[in-house]
């Protein structure tokens, strides 16, 4: 696969053509959404890698039944943001920095487990420019792949916590928010 930005864009173009005629072609993605942090940050959170929602919306968890963003708010006492802005000052307030383990990936749709030949995101420098002292990693793979690859290097063990997914039935809202609460001193 090349990497000028044209040519990148010609084959995501090519993709949605071999999606809709070829649905079971799996094609590389790639993690187009910056990291949210500053240099106050003490805690992070990380997913997996952002739904087919969240890629094209261009934030994280932008799925209307993801529940993290009522999750976050219940932690952090707020409302729950309705805008990027909203979103971005939500976590910024509270120290909290987001971001995703998987850089890009093979992946049908939005399925984590559908996720193959993945390469991982490079989180060393947000941990040199923050002060984050915790690693939270929100559902099963995020915790699988940062234990694997990251948690050695950066020598902050990773905080498992259920996924906010919908696809996640075991947890009610309220179940999540309990779990979370719990790990998560804000």
């Amino acid at each position: 696969m090349c990497c000028h930005s044209a040519c990148v864009n010609t084959e995501r173009k090519a993709g949605n053509i071999y999606k809709h005629f070829l649905p079971w072609v799996t094609l590389r993605e790639f993690h187009n959404i910056a990291p949210i942090y500053n240099e106050n940050s003490t805690i992070l959170i990380l997913g997996s890698f952002p739904s087919a929602a969240s890629r094209e919306g261009g934030f994280f968890y932008h799925h209307p039944q993801n529940r993290f963003w009522k999750v976050i708010a219940h932690l952090c006492h707020c409302p729950v943001p309705t805008t990027i802005a909203q979103k971005k000052q939500v976590l910024l307030h509270h120290h909290i920095a987001l971001w995703d383990v998987i850089q890009s990936c093979a992946i049908v749709g939005s399925s984590d487990q559908s996720i193959e030949n993945v390469i991982v995101n490079n989180i060393a420098p947000i941990i040199a420019c923050s002060r984050i002292q915790k690693v939270f990693t929100n559902g099963t793979l995020a915790t699988k792949l940062y234990r694997q690859h990251m948690e050695k290097k950066i020598n902050i063990k990773a905080i498992p916590l259920p996924s906010t997914s919908s696809a996640n039935a075991r947890y009610s809202l309220e179940k999540l928010q309990t779990v979370w609460e719990e790990k998560i001193a804000i």
